[in-house]
């Protein structure tokens, strides 16, 4: 049974990871390099029904949101993890649970995060943190629309050039948005790089909203008497 999916371009990267979850999990994987590669595979091994999918975010014509969001359909419950472009010193947030991957990769969390996820039900939701995503579409530079979702509620937060320019979460929009959507914690997510918002009601650097928005939240959830001093 192949409990992992490895999509990434360097193929030696791609062997690499392959014999290390094996040999420090005992899991199976399998690594394809390309979309059409990974498509190809799976129409041939029809009882394939990986738990995971471990795949590279960006690369030449390569997408790994779309990747993701295709395979996803295909197997429900199937919980992805991404290795995105950037390196382990340029992130600004730690997010516990995180399943973003830069190099170099932390082995030891990689493996936990295999192991909790090939444990989860068949039907478990694809829960990612909101501020995880964030943060990594941000270092990534991506431009588009991330759609947020947490049980009855949605919200979208848009993007330029790694930059959050708006955000929009029922009848809240710019900044209260993105302290209402960061409140949510883990969420299920879309992309899509082609929306732009009607107007950017958001400046400033990506990490010191985001910030602002979590301690936002703290002070939200202290007493009363609490927050006039906090």
């Amino acid at each position: 049974m192949i409990q992992l999916l490895i999509v990434h371009q360097d193929r030696e990267m791609g062997r690499q990871l392959v014999s290390v979850v094996k040999e420090f999990t005992g899991y199976n994987s399998v690594h394809t390099s390309s979309e059409s590669e990974t498509l190809v595979y799976l129409r041939r091994q029809p009882r394939a029904r990986p738990r995971i999918l471990l795949t590279q975010l960006d690369g030449a014509g390569f997408d790994g949101f779309a990747l993701g969001a295709m395979i996803s359909e295909m197997f429900p419950g199937l919980q992805t993890l991404f290795l995105p472009p950037y390196v382990t010193m340029q992130v600004r947030l730690e997010v516990a649970g995180s399943k973003v991957f830069p190099e170099p990769i932390d082995g030891d969390r990689m493996m936990a995060t295999i192991e909790r996820s090939v444990r989860m039900r068949w039907d478990a939701p694809d829960w990612f943190h909101a501020v995880d995503v964030l943060q990594m579409c941000c270092l990534a530079g991506r431009s588009g629309a991330l759609q947020m979702v947490r049980g009855s509620r949605v919200g979208t937060v848009y993007l330029r050039n790694g930059a959050i320019v708006h955000a929009e979460a029922a009848c809240l929009r710019a900044y209260p948005a993105l302290v209402e959507i960061v409140s949510w914690g883990e969420i299920e997510f879309a992309y899509d790089r082609t929306l732009v918002p009607e107007r950017e009601s958001l400046r400033g650097r990506w990490d010191h909203l985001l910030s602002e928005a979590l301690e936002e939240n703290k002070r939200s959830a202290l007493p009363e008497w609490r927050r006039q001093t906090a």
